[in-house]
C-alpha cells in the first residue's frame, strides 16, 4: 500500500484574485517545485481531484448558499461579454473570477477523492494541495479567501458517506478557523482543535464555548516550544479521550516564523513535530487515516519547507 496520496486539480492554479493576492496560484507551484527537488514526490500516490458533487458541499452549506456561490460564475461570465471587471468582490481580501466555481468543486472535491480512498485502504493518508482553502468559509458565508469548507466538507462526508461516528479536525493554521467552527460546533461526532493567533483576523467574531471545540488562542510572537506544550497538555488529552475514526488537518503554514501574514515563530521542525503527534493519534485510533488540506502559506519558501516537513512525516520518508 502506499502511504500518502497527493491529491490536487489544474483548476486550482486558475482561480485568482488579482496582481498581488497573497492566495496566489504561484503557492501550489512552489510546493510541487520543493516536493520534486527534494526527491519526495516519487514517494506519494499523485491522483487528480474529481468535482464534489453539490449535494456534498450541502453536508456542510445551505444549498441557497451553495446556488448563490454558483450564481456568482454566472453573473461575472455576463459582465466579462459586455465588458466589465474580470473579477467579482465578496469582500476586500476575497474575490471570484472565471475559474473559482471550478476550482472550488475540485478543491473540496480532492477533499472527499482523498476521504474516500483512505477509507478503501488504497492509502493510509493524504495531503491535499489545493486552493482556494477553506476554513474561514462558514456554513452561510465566504470570506477570509475562502468559499466552500474542505475539510468540514470531508468531515463530515465521511461521518455521513462513510458511517463513522467520530473524527477530529485539526486546524494549525495562524488564523482561526472561523467557518469550521460555525460548521461543526455542537456536533459531538466532531471534535475540532486549534491553535490561533490572537487577537487577529477573522475580527470581531463571536467564539463558541461549544464543547466539541479545544481552541487554543495565543498571542503574537509566541514560538513554538511554547505551542508544543500547549498541546501536549490540551489537545492530546482531548483526542485520546475522544477517539477518532478519522483524523483532518486544515493546514496552514502561515505561523512560520518568516510569513508575515501572522507573528507567530514556528518552523519546519514544529509542522512535523505536530504531524508526528496528530499521527501518534491516528495510528491508536484511527487506523492511520488522516486527511490533510492546504490551508494558508503565503511566503513562498517557508511554505514549500513547511509542506515538505509535514508530508515527509505523513510518509514516513
Amino acid at each position: 500500500m502506499t502511504m500518502t496520496g497527493y491529491f490536487t486539480h489544474p483548476s486550482c492554479r486558475k482561480h485568482e484574485m488579482g496582481p498581488g493576492h497573497p492566495e496566489c496560484p504561484e503557492r501550489l507551484d512552489a510546493i510541487d517545485d520543493r516536493l520534486l527537488i527534494s526527491g519526495l514526490d516519487v514517494a506519494l500516490d499523485r491522483r487528480e481531484a474529481t468535482a464534489a458533487a453539490t449535494s456534498d458541499i450541502e453536508l456542510a452549506h445551505g444549498r441557497m448558499y451553495v446556488a448563490a456561490i454558483r450564481g456568482l460564475n454566472a453573473e461575472l461570465k455576463e459582465e466579462i461579454t459586455a465588458g466589465g471587471p474580470t473579477h467579482l468582490q465578496i469582500d476586500p481580501d476575497t474575490s471570484v473570477n472565471i475559474h473559482t466555481w471550478t476550482a472550488a468543486l475540485n478543491a473540496a472535491g480532492a477533499a472527499i477523492d482523498a476521504t474516500d480512498a483512505v477509507m478503501a485502504g488504497e492509502m493510509e493518508n493524504a495531503f491535499c494541495a489545493v486552493r482556494p482553502p477553506g476554513h474561514h468559509a462558514c456554513r452561510e458565508k465566504a470570506g477570509g479567501f475562502c468559499f466552500f469548507n474542505n475539510v468540514a466538507i470531508a468531515a463530515k462526508y465521511a461521518l455521513e458517506r462513510h458511517n463513522l461516528r467520530r473524527v477530529a479536525i485539526i486546524d494549525f493554521d495562524v488564523h482561526h478557523g472561523n467557518g469550521t467552527e460555525d460548521i461543526v460546533k455542537g456536533d459531538e461526532r466532531i471534535l475540532m482543535c486549534s491553535f490561533y493567533q490572537h487577537p487577529f483576523y477573522p475580527l470581531n467574531w463571536d467564539f463558541s464555548n461549544a464543547p466539541n471545540l479545544c481552541n487554543l488562542p495565543v498571542p503574537a510572537y509566541t514560538k513554538g516550544g511554547d505551542i508544543r506544550e500547549m498541546i501536549e497538555a490540551a489537545w492530546i488529552p482531548r483526542l485520546e479521550e475522544f477517539k477518532p475514526e478519522m483524523i483532518f488537518i486544515s493546514a496552514g503554514f502561515d505561523a512560520h516564523r518568516e510569513d508575515d501574514m501572522g507573528q507567530l515563530g514556528l518552523v519546519e521542525s514544529d509542522y512535523a513535530w505536530m504531524t508526528s503527534r496528530i499521527k501518534d493519534v491516528a495510528r491508536r485510533h484511527s487506523k492511520g487515516r488522516i486527511v490533510s488540506c492546504l490551508e494558508g502559506g503565503y511566503v513562498m519558501s517557508a511554505l514549500s519547507r513547511s509542506v515538505e516537513a509535514h508530508i515527509r512525516v505523513l510518509a514516513d520518508v
